[in-house]
């Protein structure tokens, strides 16, 4: 299930319920606050409703970075949300606007939003800076904008604000701006985006949106309107076959930072990393047909990742 897609979610903020839901989204129907404490809770509300791996992931770092995560991944959730919860495509810019003023306000040490509260807290306990966040909300922009990629530099490109800032916030959270070990986690991100994208191919089509690369499609004579049957073509699952190696050569290149990051960060990265190459693998299995089902990973394999990384924090002794 779609992250944020459960109309009877909602979170607590100043003694108010803030339901996520289609009618009920906008910046408005959140109070305002200061109240650091609140704005906290709200952001691990977000975080424990909307991924369901989120308190497995956070057990692998410590304890001081859990509420940081969580503000990360809240400020991502809620940036989707406005995007994805929009009517249409003109309105979602509106409110991403809206919400980028929000964040610039923020950053300039006026945050009204819980979210933006949290925010703010975090980045001056780490030094985060306003570009990565940004970044994330250019990315969000040009999915109303954009719904097709001519080639893979555009969707590299597209990949660099949409997913590699996570990482460079998570890296950063530990001071970590080495452009060597920033490189390594743009690629493992992108990998990861990159699996997500050959899972959800119906989902994006759906959608209206098409992130195989263009020139893919036509290299393996395949047409769009391939997409919209019951189950892949052979043609169509060799060009996911060359789509997943791709994401694989992603992860391939990004695997040393599990060994070269912030000793901290390791037992985590190698986790995510794990499930990006488990995602590759339950496509594999499936035949390259994400059409008919779309392949996910088992829960004893996402218990195998997580009893790995914790593994590796007892022996780190972090």
């Amino acid at each position: 299930m779609k992250p944020g897609s459960d109309a009877a979610d909602a979170a607590t903020v100043g003694g108010q319920a803030a339901r996520r839901d289609p009618a009920a989204w906008r910046l408005a129907e959140v109070p305002t606050t200061t109240d650091l404490a609140v704005a906290q809770a709200f952001c691990r509300e977000v975080a424990r409703r909307h991924y369901e791996n989120f308190t497995v992931a956070t057990r692998l770092v410590p304890p001081r970075l859990r509420q940081h995560l969580a503000t990360v991944y809240a400020f991502a959730r809620w940036s989707d949300d406005l995007a994805d919860e929009a009517a249409d495509p003109a309105e979602a810019i509106a409110s991403l606007a809206a919400w980028r003023h929000e964040l610039e306000e923020c950053f300039a040490g006026r945050p009204r939003h819980p979210v933006m509260v949290a925010v703010a807290h975090t980045a001056r306990q780490t030094g985060l800076a306003i570009e990565p966040f940004a970044d994330l909300l250019d990315a969000f922009e040009q999915d109303q904008r954009k719904t097709r990629y001519e080639t893979r530099a555009e969707l590299v490109d597209y990949c660099r604000r949409s997913a590699d800032p996570v990482g460079r916030i998570v890296l950063a959270l530990e001071g970590c701006r080495d452009p060597q070990l920033v490189t390594m986690s743009d690629s493992i991100c992108t990998g990861l985006q990159l699996v997500n994208f050959w899972q959800d191919l119906r989902r994006d089509r759906l959608a209206g949106r098409v992130y195989l690369p263009q020139e893919d499609l036509r290299r393996h004579g395949i047409g769009e309107e391939e997409l919209d049957a019951c189950t892949s073509s052979v043609a169509l699952r060799r060009l996911l076959a060359d789509e997943v190696a791709w994401a694989r050569e992603c992860f391939a290149a990004g695997a040393p930072l599990a060994e070269r990051g912030p000793p901290v960060l390791r037992p985590a990265i190698a986790m995510f990393l794990g499930g990006g190459r488990a995602v590759a693998d339950a496509i594999e299995k499936a035949g390259f047909d994400t059409l008919v089902r779309r392949p996910t990973v088992g829960r004893w394999t996402k218990l195998n990742l997580a009893a790995r990384g914790w593994w590796a924090t007892r022996r780190s002794g972090s």
